[in-house]
């Protein structure tokens, strides 16, 4: 288990103690290379535990680059630039269980908690694991206590206690991000909790 002093240490907020703990003790997070790898990860994801809602508010000229393949050229950009609700539903419409992009599915289940669990497939599996309604209540994956337990959840589901185990942080990092995004700065994260667990 992870102290108040330890996390004082990480300048992580102390509401995370409990939660933490909670969610590391549920899914076997419990040596110090699995919670290091954890807690590490978690932290790039969401800003050091600060963030814990997916922020889709770009430019067109961003969508483009981002999303190249649903926003082709700046015409097609346009009318979402600078509108989150509005990017969410058109790049997670018809995706991941929601429905259509009118539905507006996607900014109702855009990424939320440490780990941004992501679509309404996310949501409802996730929610019949801890046994909460995250379907019609979403923004419990807002607070400390929800936003562990289902990034603890979404850990499990993809086995990544075997990648904290051997220490393959690409591995890991792929199975969370899909890709490699910010490796440097999530191996810098995972080796100051080491240091500090140590």
């Amino acid at each position: 288990m992870i102290t108040a002093e330890q996390l004082k240490e990480l300048k992580i907020s102390e509401d995370w103690l409990e939660p933490l703990n909670e969610a590391m003790i549920r899914y076997d997070i419990n040596t110090t290379l699995r919670m290091a790898a954890f807690i590490g990860q978690c932290a790039h994801e969401s800003g050091n535990f600060k963030t814990l809602q997916e922020n889709l508010n770009y430019s067109a000229e961003a969508l483009c680059r981002v999303w190249p393949s649903r926003f082709p050229n700046l015409e097609a950009a346009q009318p979402y630039h600078r509108n989150p609700d509005k990017i969410a539903n058109k790049v997670y419409g018809g995706r991941m269980g929601n429905g259509t992009e009118e539905t507006e599915e996607g900014s109702l289940y855009k990424g939320r908690g440490l780990i941004q669990l992501t679509g309404k497939d996310n949501y409802t599996l996730c929610g019949d694991a801890l046994r909460e309604d995250f379907i019609h209540s979403p923004d419990l994956l807002l607070s400390p206590k929800y936003a562990a337990l289902s990034a603890a959840w979404f850990w499990n589901k993809r086995g990544l206690n075997k990648e904290a185990d051997a220490k393959d942080y690409t591995a890991m990092t792929k199975k969370i991000n899909g890709g490699v995004i910010g490796l440097d700065d999530r191996i810098k994260h995972i080796n100051h909790v080491l240091e500090v667990l140590s």
